[in-house]
């Protein structure tokens, strides 16, 4: 039986993938993008591997790879790649996998098909991932209320950037989540300063199965 955590956040470019290399790097597990769009500069899966530091039999392979940047049901249709969803399935891993998202909870793989609708389906526990900057807090609850109108567990809330605690504070009371800790901006940022920052920021019994 697969033991999979799911990262998803509120937005685009919010550090969901340094935040899913840090955990699956601080779990010792596996790490799993189920959708790639976007090849050129290299994939999420390639960031992971440089900084995780898991070894490369543990970064397991996309289901689908499309080569351009943007929704991945836009992507696909420029690449006329059909999503078909029974594809989706996480693989086996004998340890903790981490699955990362493409964007936003409710980005759209194929007609009417969202990320959200995939993750219902696996009712995996979700970590949202949030920035601390302005407008966070109306993107982080507005993400809260779609997990919870599709049933979908929540493990709990992880920021990045600068510390803005009265807005941290806000969307854990406000969307009665866990706020998990907060990951700051590195640089350098390498699989070294990654793994310092989140050992000092999250604690791996929060994340325990």
């Amino acid at each position: 039986m697969t033991r999979a955590i799911v990262v998803t956040a509120t937005d685009t470019d919010v550090g969901k993938t340094v935040f899913s290399a840090g955990l699956a790097g601080m779990l010792d597990g596996c790490y799993w993008k189920p959708v790639q769009a976007g090849l050129a500069d290299g994939t999420d899966s390639d960031t992971v591997r440089r900084l995780s530091g898991l070894p490369d039999d543990r970064i397991l392979p996309e289901a689908y790879r499309l080569a351009t940047p943007a929704s991945p049901h836009h992507a696909a249709a420029i690449d006329n790649v059909v999503i078909d969803p029974a594809l989706l399935a996480p693989p086996p891993c004998d340890r903790r996998l981490v699955i990362e998202g493409a964007g936003g909870l409710l980005v759209p793989l194929a007609g009417g098909l969202l990320f959200a609708d995939i993750f219902a389906g696996w009712r995996f526990e979700t970590v949202v991932v949030a920035r601390t900057a302005l407008g966070t807090i109306n993107h982080s609850l507005l993400t809260i209320e779609a997990l919870r109108a599709r049933d979908i567990p929540i493990l709990g809330i992880a920021f990045i950037g600068d510390p803005q605690e009265e807005s941290e504070r806000t969307i854990a009371a406000i969307g009665g989540v866990r706020r998990l800790g907060r990951l700051p901006r590195l640089d350098p940022l390498d699989a070294g300063t990654l793994a310092a920052a989140f050992a000092a920021a999250f604690s791996p019994e929060d994340f325990a199965p």
